[in-house]
């Protein structure tokens, strides 16, 4: 949670509870951390006397044995553990099956909360339980020689057709190495020698990265490593159930790795579990090989806004210095090798050779790229509509299965009128068989899956009598190549009406429902968010029932908004009621903030333990407050420790907050070393403060190290400071040579502050650019600014030329900031595109503001934004329709 204070900063202006408040919510990202604490201290205040004096296997029954008594006593069933947990029902069936493998620590922690089972006791009994279990049991996955590559989702070039392999049997040219080959046998040579590895290629879709892995892991096949790839029940459930098994000499294969780490539940998990991994040393050799787009690579990778929220912190730690590129085109010296091996007999490159040409994109055409290109745009109006409602499906993230009833109703309106009137009462079926039809040999542009039918005994489908999941009838994929094409021609236009009704009338899974109710929702077409809304709660989606008690309570029904809190409460998802206690406590219903606060505890929810620690104080009832946040941190939360010491720190008792921060700080908590280190500070003890800041940063913690270079500076000490930021940025976090070059140039000092600006840069900072321009345009050096924005101006640069934009316009220049904008938002910048709209509604253009503001929504800016509810918020308070007409008003 997120902690509010009444004080701007504490006294004398050393740190700002703003800036506490920060800190605080990177706590609850580490309950990974936190287990493996468990593991490397055993004789810690986590042990339990009375468990001290189990053998594996007796603890493993003991742990059994808990489990199901918390199942009767709770007169609960597993299918409802399967609802209130999210673990799938292999993981729930296995973690009380005798026999079974030891449960994860992360599946004991969920199962505790429903069961209401003491979490550290049942921890510390799995922990016995496990210190016993690696030799008896293999870790998952299976020898590496035992994987058919098309299992590993390496694509298929073409197929045999005669000889003695058997008909339709899939062929694989001959490998091409190229420059990231080298990396990956750097890994690997690493891996053999017992170190743990982990790379992840980044390239656009069909450019050989899932095949370079497979290369890259043959010579391990020979030395008996294994291979595992998670993902049944589904890739992140499969990989949170699991990754604390994995043993020493396995390839760990996250093949198209956005389905892990970019998973909205347990991505940061996932990553957490892969780091514990590479870092245990019990546990290696492993190598670890992913795949990404450079999309997902640079929405992982990037550093958030200031004051913005991080919600891939743990993903950039675990990619930094892991990526390689890999290009989109062979190189002359790799074409020349492919060549060569066409001249050895060689027909599947030979024939990529004859239509790849000069371009080098040999990958993409043996992986039928160009010519599922050709085929969309030679098709016909009807086959060509469904592919534009799949690509629009996958773009605004439906999942790989498109039901064919949702993908027939939804191209209605993606075909002109003219070829509408001329449709036959078969062009679905004709359409569906020519996109069926593969190119080369390989792939089609729509592929037909069918779902295996689900064989449950009677009774509701699933958990509380939810729909189920998947389509029934027939589904289609979209191939990678066409969806991504599609994410790239198609950021910019909104789908139309018949998208929107057939996604309403025909989808069931309750994340696809949420989100398309979150696409029309940036989109500003806020009737069709509201309906899509409350179709995926009718489907089970807590985050959908979250936001629409959200909705009630904004419009002032409480006690609706208070109905599907409790609803998606019992369905464990309890930030419905925490946001609902602090709308409470903000209307001055004190009372009624804590009873809702008070229900999201009972349901297990520590950040509402924090909350009303903080309610207790505020009322003065500090015996209170610090039971609750003493509760919360037997629960592992040690955030309502430190949200506590902000309190007492702002009431004055320094003595009562270092108190509480070093309880928190026992718990091994670095950020909670890092507040102590202010406090210090604070109070003028600058050598406890730096010796708090080092111990933080022991570890090896960057975000410390960052701190203790502002402590320095704060002190005047900037030769130390700049020392401390460099040992940061070598362990690739350049935040502290910014936010130095900053500090410079507030002290006057610019060529320092450039000096700063440009080693950043030099190592890839992507905000450097932003002070040296600023500096330049400080300077009148507009010509240079100006400079220094464009060359940033290229892929994921714009936000260079806007800022710019905004310091022309600041300066009077409206032609210059509007000339700079113009040019971000044609490289694809949606918030160009707003500053545009500004720009013209403060020149007195409504009907131009008002253009560009449509245009921004149509690409997903969002209501919330100042500057669109400013230009199109007044006149069209009921949002939108899909063509971008003012929605009539509506309930």
């Amino acid at each position: 949670m997120t902690a509010t204070f009444t004080a701007d900063s504490l006294q004398g202006g050393m740190l700002t509870w703003t800036t506490v408040a920060k800190k605080v919510c990177a706590m609850v990202r580490r309950n990974e951390d936190e287990h493996r604490r468990t593991h490397h201290h055993p004789g810690g205040e986590h042990v339990h006397d009375g468990l001290a004096g189990h053998t594996p296997d007796s603890a493993l029954q003991e742990l059994r044995r808990r489990l199901e008594v918390g199942l009767a006593r709770g007169q609960l069933t597993k299918t409802d553990l399967v609802a209130r947990t999210r673990l799938s029902r292999t993981v729930v069936q296995q973690a009380f099956q005798a026999g079974g493998p030891v449960p994860s620590a992360r599946t004991v922690t969920a199962l505790a909360g429903p069961l209401k089972l003491p979490v550290q006791e049942l921890l510390e009994l799995r922990r016995i339980a496990d210190s016993g279990a690696s030799g008896e049991r293999p870790g998952p996955g299976r020898p590496i020689g035992q994987w058919d590559p098309y299992a590993l989702e390496v694509h298929p070039a073409g197929t045999a057709q005669h000889g003695p392999a058997l008909p339709g049997k899939r062929l694989l040219p001959g490998y091409v190495p190229r420059d990231h080959d080298r990396v990956l046998a750097q890994a690997v040579e690493q891996a053999q020698r017992g170190r743990s590895q982990m790379v992840v290629l980044v390239g656009e879709s069909s450019t050989g990265k899932t095949r370079a892995c497979w290369e890259a892991v043959q010579p391990l096949a020979d030395l008996g490593w294994r291979l595992w790839h998670p993902f049944d029940p589904t890739r992140a459930t499969a990989a949170l159930d699991d990754l604390h098994r994995v043993g020493p000499r396995t390839v760990v294969w996250l093949n198209e790795a956005q389905h892990y780490l970019g998973d909205r539940e347990a991505g940061e998990e996932i990553a957490a579990a892969v780091h514990h991994l590479l870092t245990s040393p019990e546990r290696a050799p492993v190598l670890v090989l992913g795949t990404l787009w450079p999309d997902y690579a640079q929405q992982y990778t990037a550093l958030p806004k200031p004051g913005g929220p991080d919600p891939h912190s743990r993903v950039r730690e675990l990619l930094a210095g892991r990526t390689v590129n890999v290009p989109s085109s062979f190189d002359p010296p790799a074409l020349n090798r492919a060549r060569a091996l066409a001249d050895d007999g060689d027909h599947l490159l030979a024939d990529a050779l004859s239509r790849a040409g000069a371009d080098g994109r040999l990958a993409q055409d043996l992986a039928g790229g160009p010519a599922l290109l050709e085929r969309y745009q030679t098709g016909t109006p009807a086959a060509r509509a469904l592919l534009e409602a799949a690509m629009d499906a996958r773009r605004l993230d439906v999942g790989l299965r498109l039901p064919q009833a949702f993908l027939t109703d939804a191209a209605a309106d993606y075909l002109h009128d003219s070829d509408w009137n001329q449709l036959t009462d078969d062009w679905a079926e004709k359409a569906y068989a020519e996109l069926a039809e593969q190119v080369h040999g390989k792939h089609a542009p729509l592929s037909r899956i069918t779902p295996r039918p689900q064989r449950r005994p009677p009774g509701p489908p699933t958990p509380h009598g939810s729909p189920p999941f998947h389509p029934q009838g027939p589904a289609f994929r979209l191939a990678d190549y066409l969806e991504q094409y599609g994410r790239t021609t198609r950021r910019h236009l909104c789908p139309p009406a018949s998208f929107w009704h057939a996604a309403h009338t025909h989808l069931t899974h309750p994340d696809d429902l949420h989100n398309l109710a979150d696409a029309a929702h940036r989109r500003y077409r806020l009737q069709w968010a509201h309906h899509l809304r409350i179709r995926a709660a009718e489907h089970g989606s807590t985050n959908a029932l979250s936001d629409l008690a959200r909705l009630r309570a904004k419009a002032g029904d409480w006690e609706g908004a208070e109905a599907l809190a409790r609803q998606a409460a019992d369905h464990d998802d309890t930030r419905a009621l925490v946001h609902l206690a602090r709308l409470r406590e903000d209307a001055g219903d004190r009372e009624g903030a804590e009873a809702l606060a008070r229900q999201a505890a009972d349901h297990g929810d520590t950040r509402a333990l924090a909350f009303l620690a903080r309610l207790r104080a505020e009322a003065g009832d500090w015996e209170g407050a610090e039971a609750l946040a003493r509760q919360a941190a037997d629960h592992d939360d040690i955030e309502a420790l430190v949200v506590l010491a902000g309190l007492r720190a702002e009431a004055g008792d320094w003595e009562g907050a270092e108190a509480l921060a070093r309880q928190a700080a026992d718990h091994d908590d670095i950020e909670a070393l890092v507040f102590l280190a202010d406090l210090r500070a604070k109070a003028g003890d600058w050598e406890g403060a730096e010796a708090l800041a080092r111990q933080a940063a022991g570890p090896g913690d960057i975000g410390a190290l960052v701190h203790l270079a502002d402590l320095r500076a704060e002190a005047g000490d900037w030769e130390g400071a700049e020392a401390l930021a460099r040992q940061a940025a070598d362990h690739g976090d350049t935040r502290a040579l910014v936010h130095l070059a900053d500090l410079r140039a507030e002290a006057g000092d610019r060529d320092g502050a450039e000096a700063l600006a440009r080693q950043a840069a030099d190592r890839g900072d992507p905000f450097s650019v932003l002070t040296l321009i600023r500096l330049r345009a400080e300077a009148g050096d507009w010509e240079g600014a100006e400079a220094l924005a464009r060359q940033a101006a290229g892929p994921g640069g714009t936000s260079a030329l806007v800022f710019l934009a905004r310091l022309r316009a600041e300066a009077g220049d409206w032609e210059g900031a509007e000339a700079l904008a113009r040019q971000a938002a044609d490289h694809g910048d949606i918030g160009a595109l707003v500053f545009l709209a500004w720009l013209r509604a403060e020149a007195g253009d409504r009907d131009g503001a008002e253009a560009l503001a449509r245009q921004a929504a149509d690409r997903g800016i969002g209501p919330k934004h100042p500057a669109v509810r400013e230009v199109i918020g007044e006149r069209w308070p009921y949002g939108l329709d899909p063509d971008g007409t003012p929605t009539a008003p509506w309930h």
